[in-house]
């Protein structure tokens, strides 16, 4: 993998030394009953563009976004915790940079006079955070005049989007902001972006995608993609149950998406076309899957080979069987790149989250292997599987629908507007 480049403007290429920055992060973290974070990982990744801002002393106004609170102001929903936190973890960067520390100041709006005084006078490498943007639907109708206020009220001279998790919104502070300020990528952005189109376009070969999940639909451009461009394809999780349905065999009580039937034969006919007799190889389904025989994901794991011991009444499969996890790992470790987008199994309980765990086993130990875990319940899960957070990985993306789009080869409303690379 090598050799892509990433075609717009970033954080580097225009002058932000002591100017006001708005920077639109993906602060969408999940909060514990108590309010406080129960996951830092998306506050993490934004520290490289704030260390840069920091260190060129700009004045730093953050907005972002958490939950959906129906365009009204929730208290469990506030970024409150988030300038805590952001606070704890800016003193380190202070310290290295040898800056004066400064707290992160939070503002309970995200636009109106309390952020227009608030952003008045800001002093070098100062740091706010407006509150959770969606508390005004405007946000979520990509309404201009909203996005306007943003940029009028928060003093600002540049846009630096880095909120990679939200690209394909079509949101005020995704596409409508750019109309009112100069506006570039964020490094978090620029490395996701490349990474991910790295993977695509130009990957260490063999190329091998597994693809996981409980809906067909929402993947459906991305898995005719790997039919197309991939050496190997793995289909598991629920969506599996659709081809296995297709095939012919009883999936009994197993979730399976309706109105699915001529994609999923469309699918198949496009792999047996190119792979040929390597079919079954190269097409990886469950030829075995571990099921809960009364439909309960609390029940003890049971296996069974699906070409001889078909499901019946209200047994499910909730996990890939021994076999299959075993054909998987093998064609990991004959792999130079592998994609992986989509919980194999209920990764939530310990009997039926084998297969994930066997597979992220697998491109833990095989550092060679060029792995990239798309975002959201299968970067969750590598996390929390994995000492490092995350670390044994190539690259770990930090957002889920954007990730699949722009796997797929869509255009994201949240960087198509940025200023193009000159």
């Amino acid at each position: 993998m090598s050799g892509q480049t990433f075609p717009y403007q970033t954080v580097r290429d225009v002058d932000v030394q002591n100017k006001q920055i708005l920077v639109r992060e993906g602060y969408d973290v999940p909060f514990n009953d108590d309010g406080t974070i129960a996951d830092d990982l998306r506050i993490i990744v934004s520290l490289p563009t704030l260390k840069y801002l920091i260190k060129l002393g700009a004045k730093i106004v953050l907005i972002a976004h958490a939950g959906r609170p129906e365009g009204a102001p929730n208290p469990k929903l506030s970024f409150a915790p988030v300038a805590k936190d952001l606070s704890d973890k800016l003193a380190e960067i202070y310290k290295e940079l040898n800056q004066p520390t400064q707290e992160v100041k939070f503002v309970d709006d995200c636009i109106g006079e309390k952020v227009r005084k608030a952003t008045e006078n800001m002093k070098p490498g100062e740091v706010i955070l407006l509150e959770n943007l969606r508390f005004h639907p405007e946000e979520e109708k990509n309404d201009a005049d909203f996005a306007k206020t943003l940029a009028d009220d928060s003093h600002a001279e540049i846009f630096v989007q880095d909120a990679f998790s939200n690209l394909h919104r079509a949101h005020a502070s995704m596409d409508a902001i750019t109309h009112y300020l100069p506006s570039v990528a964020g490094l978090l952005v620029e490395k996701e972006y490349i990474e991910i189109k790295s993977a695509i376009e130009d990957p260490n070969r063999p190329l091998t995608a597994i693809m996981g999940g409980a809906k067909i639909s929402d993947k459906i451009p991305l898995v005719k993609k790997f039919v197309g461009i991939a050496d190997n394809v793995v289909i598991g999780g629920a969506m599996a149950n659709n081809f296995l349905k297709e095939k012919g065999i009883n999936v009994a009580s197993s979730l399976v998406e309706k109105d699915q039937d001529g994609t999923i034969r469309e699918i198949l006919d496009a792999a047996h076309k190119k792979f040929g007799a390597d079919f079954d190889k190269k097409f990886i389904l469950p030829s075995d899957a571990a099921i809960a025989p009364h439909g309960d994901p609390t029940e003890e794991r049971v296996e069974i080979d699906l070409s001889d011991n078909p499901l019946y009444g209200e047994a499910k499969i909730f996990d890939l069987g021994t076999k299959t996890i075993d054909q998987i790992c093998e064609t990991i470790r004959g792999s130079g790149t592998v994609i992986w987008n989509g919980d194999l199994g209920i990764d939530s309980t310990p009997q039926f989250s084998h297969a994930s765990s066997r597979v992220a086993l697998e491109l833990a130990k095989n550092p060679h292997v060029v792995s990239i875990i798309g975002g959201g319940d299968t970067a969750d899960f590598v996390r929390g599987w994995d000492s490092l957070k995350g670390g044994s990985f190539t690259h770990v993306s930090t957002g889920g629908g954007a990730s699949l789009e722009l796997m797929a080869g869509d255009t994201l409303p949240g960087i198509a507007a940025l200023l193009p690379r000159r």
